[in-house]
């Protein structure tokens, strides 16, 4: 008997690098969008061992370009000693041009705002969900978590009967 061998790669069922789970919290998101993201070497390294954090950026648009602000990624201890690493700089995403004029209507003319909301790994590059999003007035997030406390109460009811 002879077995074939498949030459597809075998991915973890997590590619997912980071989430913003602040976004969902804060803003009501109304569009997502996938964009690419261009790095450093070092960031990349760093990329892979898991060390960024989004919960503090936001995505600006300067001269009909997408950036990313604030987001933080540290360096590894083994950088390079001639890079030097800047954790927290900005960083261009890759949009397709119409995608870009279409959110540069809505931040400039419909007071909307774009967050990050997570980064993950697609066919070996590094893309980023950000969302076209509404901010949360006090009582929207009450309503939220009240929603979300009569959810898990729910299925507490339907596990014991």
């Amino acid at each position: 008997m002879s077995r074939k061998k498949s030459n597809k790669k075998k991915t973890s069922g997590n590619d997912r690098i980071a989430t913003n789970r602040y976004a969902t919290h804060e803003y009501f998101i109304e569009e997502r969008y996938e964009a690419g993201l261009a790095l450093q070497g070092w960031e990349v390294k760093s990329l892979r061992a898991g060390r960024v954090q989004l919960k503090e950026s936001y995505v600006l648009i300067k001269r009909g370009e997408a950036w990313l602000f604030g987001a933080h990624i540290s360096a590894l201890a083994s950088a390079s000693t001639h890079v030097n690493p800047e954790a927290i700089r900005s960083r261009k995403l890759l949009l397709h041009r119409q995608e870009l004029n279409k959110l540069i209507g809505y931040v400039e003319r419909k007071g909307y705002t774009l967050v990050p909301l997570s980064m993950y790994w697609k066919n070996s590059k590094v893309k980023i969900e950000i969302g076209l999003a509404k901010g949360k007035k006090l009582h929207d997030k009450r309503a939220t978590a009240k929603e979300r406390d009569w959810q898990r109460e729910k299925a507490r009811i339907m596990k014991h009967h």
